[in-house]
């Protein structure tokens, strides 16, 4: 069972508008929440999929994409539908490439003041988005700032509030306030007064970070010495750690610092479950919960996928300790991305609790090395007939990647 939350903070948190990304609500009386990004390349559609669910198996509730191409846009179409977690469209330069990632369905955009900086394009993106009522993260880097703001202020606490006080005035002019602002610098000292300046300015919720950390174990000490002060003091709604590592450390060490600082609920079960799609062989939802209720008791710190579909299941959610994908009536058990055992359909959630036993009992490595020899080439078998009943574009991606070509012409 879940353990209580106990903070031991003394300072209240800020109390700040809400917004809403995806399902994920950012802000207010909310949890805080965690971020990170991928690394792959977004047009690697298979590649984006894989790690992102391998950021949301260790504890990202949501994730950003970098979208610097057409290219990256069409592979958004593709990655939204069948993400676990909302998506956040990480935009430089080009407002065009904005246009075309909330064509593509993105939860949310991140907009650098310092790189977009003709207001009439800016307002565009914003219209936008106000339309289809995506929010906006102000997304303000120490060391990208407008010139003449740098000219006048320099790399100050002053000059960071001073950028994304004047994208929200382009904001204003629109009447958009569907927005996160974050003031990030790689040195922790000026992040820090940074954000308490900005947080006796404005009443949006706040993205806690350390820009260019570095890497472990020195961007994990500079990260946390920045978040985690300002977390004691109330400040932040949702953070994200940038280290120079596979972005899954980032995922964990904010999950981690969350529950260390008693602002999020330590579990034992990790249960991830994709969205469902035009692929989808069950009810994910129902199975996901009966999951979920069937897994929550034993106390076992295991991370648990379930998948709507053994064409990309397995693959998508390889980071997982244990996994169930259905297809064709059947469900495909895996360990690690390797599927291990078939069993019917009906018979997939006691089969999820019975691994997860075994994995308690034994060790993966064991459960891995008792492996049904055809389980594999079962579910490959499935996996084929699935992909020429249903297609490769059961999402009608397609259509969207036309609009984004569209869009972006």
């Amino acid at each position: 069972m879940s353990s209580p939350v106990f903070s031991g903070l003394r300072t209240p948190r800020r109390t700040t508008r809400q917004i809403q990304v995806g399902k994920v609500p950012v802000g207010g009386h909310s949890p805080i929440t965690v971020q990170s990004m991928t690394t792959t390349k977004t047009a690697d559609v298979e590649a984006t999929l894989a790690q992102i669910y391998a950021l949301a198996a260790n504890g990202a509730d949501i994730v950003r994409c970098t979208c610097n191409e057409v290219e990256a846009a069409e592979g958004l179409a593709r990655i939204v539908p069948r993400s676990p977690v909302p998506i956040v469209a990480d935009i430089h330069f080009q407002y065009k490439l904005a246009l075309a990632a909330l064509e593509a369905g993105v939860q949310c955009l991140r907009l650098n003041p310092g790189n977009i900086r003709k207001a009439e394009h800016v307002k565009i993106v914003v219209r936008e988005a106000k339309d289809r009522g995506v929010p906006i993260r102000i997304g303000v880097n120490g060391g990208s700032l407008d010139p003449d703001i740098e000219a006048k202020y320099g790399q100050t606490p002053e000059g960071l509030v001073a950028s994304a006080q004047r994208e929200l005035a382009y904001f204003y002019e629109e009447d958009f306030h569907d927005v996160k602002i974050s003031v990030k610098a790689s040195n922790p000292a000026l992040m820090i007064e940074s954000y308490r300046l900005l947080a006796d300015t404005v009443d949006f919720p706040l993205h806690l970070g350390v820009t260019e950390a570095g890497p472990l174990p020195g961007g994990l000490v500079k990260a946390t010495a920045g978040i985690a002060t300002l977390l004691a003091e109330g400040i932040g709604d949702t953070i994200r750690y940038s280290l120079t590592a596979d972005p899954v450390e980032e995922a964990r060490a904010g999950r981690q610092l969350l529950e260390s600082l008693g602002l999020r609920e330590r579990v034992g079960l990790d249960l991830i479950a994709c969205p469902s799609c035009g692929r989808a062989e069950i009810d994910v939802i129902k199975v996901a919960e009966e999951a979920q209720d069937a897994l929550r008791d034993l106390k076992i710190p295991i991370q648990v996928a379930v998948m709507g579909c053994v064409v990309n299941g397995p693959g998508e959610a390889a980071s997982a300790d244990l996994g169930i994908a259905a297809g064709r009536h059947r469900g495909h058990l895996f360990v690690k991305g390797k599927v291990v055992r078939v069993v019917p359909e009906d018979e997939m959630v006691s089969a999820l609790v019975a691994m997860a036993k075994e994995i308690a009992d034994t060790s993966i490595d064991e459960v891995l090395s008792h492996a049904d020899s055809g389980a594999a080439a079962e579910a490959e078998k499935d996996r084929r007939l699935l992909l020429g009943e249903k297609g490769d574009d059961a999402n009608h991606s397609e259509e969207r990647v036309e609009l984004i070509r569209k869009t972006t012409a």
